[in-house]
């Protein structure tokens, strides 16, 4: 049995699975394809969130990294023993800025986490300064507080003297990837995939490179950063302390890159979203980037055997954290499970709307300074309200991408492939296909990044001979059945509500 350790690093757990490769993983004799890779052990560990001021978020890297062996270690445990294992696979949270001691291994800050808006300023200052154009036009994106390039400058200025250890090769940064490369290799490798690379601001989508004008743009050494590696094929060993043995590190993707994989959405015109804290829509674009003009992202998709596929993307921030925050802030519901039920007590939102901006509102409108907002409140509101409104958020957030997408030129989706924890809730995923006007498909195997992580590591080591999905078992599917008026009316009172958060947002600032 050849199996692989895929590791899948998220926002707020950090879990490893392994996967066993199928050597049948071809047709059948009754011309049936069976599952090229099954889970067969799996482990997760919490992460603890840290919110020093409001919009700020961070994490522990020396947490992350404890987690990522305790996991590790206890799936090659469970699964036989690592004499069974043929490579690791790595899937990560984008965009989250590491800073550690090049000769310690050990984190000089908390890492700074994708959602913090801490250099909103920095962001704001250089869009008025008219850089955007440029970043844009070479690395597909906007200028954000979201992307790594300005919390690695954050990082930089924060630890005293790093600033010049960094320029002396002393002190690296780095996306979670490419802390978990180090780590794992004791120090010997410091790499970081292609796709984590696209959500840096440093990368140039074209040729995937850093640029030295954006290095000098955003006042990062480029002598701190990683090199840049493609998604599959041997970046490093693991260090033989860590598990008895050396491991070929052979596969790594950013979460929503390796949910792309993960779901065989390898063609141009495949698309997926992921639910999960936040909400991320990927579309596969083809062999040439694609410049958006509704603000959306370009980015790169994969870049595997030889083959570089580009993508477009929308991020919402706030999606399963929204349903968090009614059970963890506010105690209206004790389990997530609750929202489903709680939801269908009501016959509709009763003009309910949440605009879950608790970090910001990411694409199409992309306001930093934008906050939750809850409009159309009763008397008659009560808590089935709120927890349907989060609900209904997703699908309105979901048609706004779809919207931006389709005016980019994109051909309509046929089908959207769903995965993420909030996908289990039925009444959501209804809502989302009933307010999308498309046919949603959420596979039986739930755990995408993960597995497009260990596919990407079995192609780097041979397992496979290539990137598509074989399923073993059928979809669950949703088709729409709203009414066009009753659609209709539901977002215009939506686009309103938007409206009004984003009036909140300007009078603050």
């Amino acid at each position: 049995m050849s199996l692989i350790l895929a590791i899948d690093q998220g926002t707020t757990s950090t879990r490893a699975i392994a996967f066993e490769v199928a050597p049948q993983a071809a047709p059948s004799a009754v011309g049936e394809e069976k599952g090229d890779l099954r889970p067969v052990a799996v482990s997760q560990i919490e992460l603890a969130q840290h919110f020093p001021k409001s919009g700020w978020v961070e994490h522990d890297a020396a947490e992350i990294w404890a987690a990522t062996l305790q996991t590790c270690r206890e799936v090659v445990r469970k699964a036989g023993g690592v004499a069974r294992f043929n490579a690791i696979g790595i899937t990560n949270q984008r965009e989250t800025a590491v800073i550690w001691d090049a000769a310690t291994g050990e984190p000089l800050h908390r890492a700074i986490v994708w959602q913090d808006r801490r250099t909103a300023d920095v962001t704001a200052r250089l869009t008025a300064l008219g850089h955007e154009p440029r970043v844009q036009s070479a690395t597909g994106l906007i200028l954000d507080p979201y992307f790594s390039a300005t919390k690695f400058a954050w990082l930089l200025d924060a630890v005293p003297g790093s600033r010049e250890r960094a320029a002396k090769g002393e002190v690296k940064l780095g996306t979670i990837d490419a802390w978990l490369i180090w780590k794992l290799t004791g120090g010997r490798v410091h790499a970081t995939d292609a796709t984590n690379a696209s959500r840096t601001s440093l990368m140039e989508l074209k040729t995937v490179e850093w640029r030295d004008d954006l290095c000098a743009l955003f006042d990062i050494p480029r002598e701190a950063l990683p090199g840049i590696v493609p998604c599959a094929g041997v970046i490093g060993e693991s260090d033989p302390a860590l598990f008895g043995q050396p491991l070929p590190i052979a596969g790594s993707a950013g979460d929503q890159q390796a949910a792309l994989v993960g779901h065989g959405a390898l063609q141009a015109g495949d698309a997926k979203i992921t639910y999960g804290t936040g909400a991320f829509l990927v579309a596969n674009v083809g062999a040439e980037p694609v410049a958006s003009t509704r603000r959306l992202l370009g980015t790169l998709g994969y870049q595997a055997g030889g083959q570089t596929a580009y993508a477009l993307e929308g991020s919402i921030f706030s999606a399963g954290s929204a349903i968090q925050w009614l059970r963890d802030g506010v105690g209206l519901i004790s389990e997530s499970r609750q929202s489903e039920a709680m939801a269908q007590t009501l016959r509709d939102n009763g003009g309910v709307y949440m605009v879950p901006g608790f970090t910001g509102l990411g694409a199409p409108w992309w306001e930093p300074e934008a906050r939750g907002t809850i409009v159309g409140l009763t008397r008659d509101s009560g808590p089935a309200h709120f927890v349907r409104a989060a609900l209904e958020a997703l699908a309105y957030q979901t048609r706004d991408l779809l919207d931006a997408l389709a005016a980019d030129g994109a051909p309509p989706l046929k089908t959207l492939k769903v995965d993420g924890g909030v996908t289990a809730n039925s009444f959501a995923m209804q809502f989302v296909a009933d307010i999308c006007e498309v046919e949603v498909e959420r596979p039986a195997f739930q755990e995408m990044t993960a597995l497009g992580a260990a596919r990407l590591a079995a192609l780097g080591v041979g397992l496979l001979p290539d990137l598509e999905a074989r399923p073993a078992e059928a979809p669950a599917c949703w088709k729409p059945r709203m009414k066009a008026h009753e659609r209709e009316r539901l977002l215009s009172g939506w686009r309103r509500a938007v409206k009004a958060a984003i009036i909140a947002a300007s009078d603050r600032a």
